[in-house]
């Protein structure tokens, strides 16, 4: 099992969906401890993206990569726009000369982007950010066996990834300024991850 081209593209497209409808969810997730424009940001940038995406069709998947990344970048206001942009960029330098993903080419794919928002946001584990949720992930993907465990591993992981942000105090972002009133509050960055990784497994495997 190998993630195809057309696979990704139809995660893209299911981003844009799935942000198109937790737009007021994550904009309220967002208002508790941060900017209150989360949701609308990620919304406003894969409405991009799905703008693009006829265009896409004929790129390679490095391509697909760093046009969603560039796109974002420009599109998305906020922290969110240069970490997401980043994730894609960096996803997409991992990913040149691939036709297909296997696990392998996947987990590397992830840790290129997840290096990415790293070395952009500086976060650390605790911090309450997206890097709790996007963690968790890459450790999934790089302990399961094949891509057919590797997804769910990897939805679950988010998940738990994401409850683990409530009771963390945040030290980035609008949010640290709040000091410990920023505890009990669920991560909109961590939330918004989790989405991504659940579409992108219905994506591949329809789960």
């Amino acid at each position: 099992m190998t993630v195809k081209k057309e696979q990704l593209l139809e995660w893209l497209k299911d981003c844009a969906a799935v942000f198109a409808e937790q737009r007021d969810y994550l904009t309220q997730l967002d208002a508790e401890i941060g900017d209150a424009d989360h949701g609308i940001n990620m919304n406003r940038g894969f409405e991009k993206v799905l703008e693009k995406l006829p265009t896409m069709d004929a790129m390679s998947i490095e391509m697909i990569l760093k046009t969603t990344g560039m796109t974002l970048m420009s599109s998305i206001g906020g922290a969110s726009g240069p970490l997401y942009g980043t994730f894609f960029i960096r996803a997409a330098a991992a990913a040149k000369g691939k036709d297909e993903l296997d696990l392998t080419d996947l987990t590397a794919v992830l840790e290129a982007g997840v290096a990415g928002i790293v070395a952009r946001g500086k976060a650390e584990p605790g911090d309450k950010t997206m890097c709790d949720a996007w963690w968790p992930v890459l450790d999934a993907a790089k302990a399961a066996e094949s891509l057919e465990a590797a997804l769910p591993a990897m939805v679950a992981a988010a998940d738990a990834g994401v409850a683990s942000t409530v009771d963390m105090r945040a030290k980035k972002g609008r949010a640290s300024y709040l000091g410990e009133r920023s505890i009990g509050h669920q991560d909109a960055g961590a939330t918004s991850t989790m989405f991504m990784v659940k579409a992108l497994s219905r994506a591949v495997v329809g789960s």
